[in-house]
């Protein structure tokens, strides 16, 4: 028996890639194009933001170097005006001087300007003028600035005096007096400084200008070695030109059982001047103990000595009888 095989069936057509899956790729790239367009449409916009970013730079850059370049110039104006703001007068005769003609920065002697002759911390503080009335007390200053502060600037150095000139405004607020008070004091003059030399005993001070200075009065004041040697100043004070002669004058003005007192000489204080003498006292004691201990002894050590006055009979016995 003969089997009949089935017909085969037709394949179909194998569908090829294009036309089983419809091809993405031009809508992708024109997509893709689509979406850089606007973008670059944005871009330039923004590239031409940076260009004339740094077109308004470019002036910046440029103005640098001319301030730079300014500076400089600004510099050695400011350097000009400083170096002729001290008016140099130092050599001039004290009789041209005028307060029409000075300045506070006019140089009277070698290291002192006018403003140092009138200024003080107690006038700053309360703001109280402290200038001088008239020519007599400004020369009367420079007299003293030439002739008492500038040597001792020579001698020890670089200093400010406490106070030099003091009106009669700023003495009255000083010493606690009513407004119709006046002065009577060199200071008020221009006649009188007080100084101190920091390092520099008080007491030492004084006594140096005693020894190097021409002056009329030299007061040691309110030096007290128990609370340092800089305790207190100075007063120095010199007679103006023309004035009458000085009287080269040395007190202290010292504590004296609990109130200030004027003493003659060059002092400490009252408290000490009496601790010194109790010491040297004290000396005087023990030394002559010593003397009556060394006396006795030598009585016993040798008895037949001449000094042994009043005892046994002879030349160097006594001349009374004994009972």
């Amino acid at each position: 028996m003969t089997t009949s095989k089935a017909p085969a069936k037709p394949r179909a057509p194998r569908k090829t890639s294009a036309e089983a899956k419809p091809s993405t790729k031009p809508a992708i790239k024109a997509a893709a194009k689509s979406s850089t367009e606007p973008a670059k449409a944005s871009a330039k916009p923004r590239s031409s933001r940076v260009v004339k970013e740094k077109a308004a730079v470019k002036p910046i850059a440029t103005q640098a170097p001319a301030n730079i370049a300014a500076a400089p110039a600004a510099r050695s104006r400011s350097a000009s005006r400083s170096a002729t703001a001290t008016v140099d007068r130092k050599n001039a005769p004290i009789s041209e001087f005028t307060l029409a003609n000075i300045r506070h920065d006019t140089r009277v002697s070698t290291d002192f300007l006018i403003y140092e002759l009138t200024r003080s911390e107690l006038a700053d503080r309360r703001g109280i003028p402290n200038n001088f009335p008239t020519d007599s007390e400004l020369r009367a200053a420079i007299h003293l600035a030439r002739e008492v502060l500038q040597p001792i600037r020579d001698r020890f150095g670089s200093f400010t005096p406490n106070s030099v000139f003091r009106g009669h405004p700023l003495e009255r607020a000083l010493k606690n007096k009513p407004a119709s008070w006046l002065s009577t004091s060199q200071h008020s003059r221009g006649e009188a400084c007080d100084i101190e030399i920091v390092g520099m005993s008080t007491l030492a001070l004084a006594e140096w200008a005693r020894d190097n200075l021409t002056f009329d009065q030299i007061i040691c004041e309110c030096y007290d070695p128990a609370k340092g040697p800089n305790s207190g100043w100075v007063h120095i004070s010199l007679k103006a030109p023309g004035t009458g002669e000085n009287r080269r004058q040395l007190l202290s003005y010292i504590v004296d059982n609990g109130m200030m007192v004027y003493v003659p000489g060059l002092r400490a204080t009252a408290m000490a001047l009496r601790m010194a003498a109790g010491k040297l006292f004290t000396l005087l004691v023990i030394a002559t103990l010593l003397a009556l201990v060394g006396a006795a002894v030598l009585r016993r050590v040798a008895p037949s000595l001449p000094w042994r006055l009043g005892h046994g009979n002879g030349r160097y016995g006594s001349r009374y009888p004994r009972y």
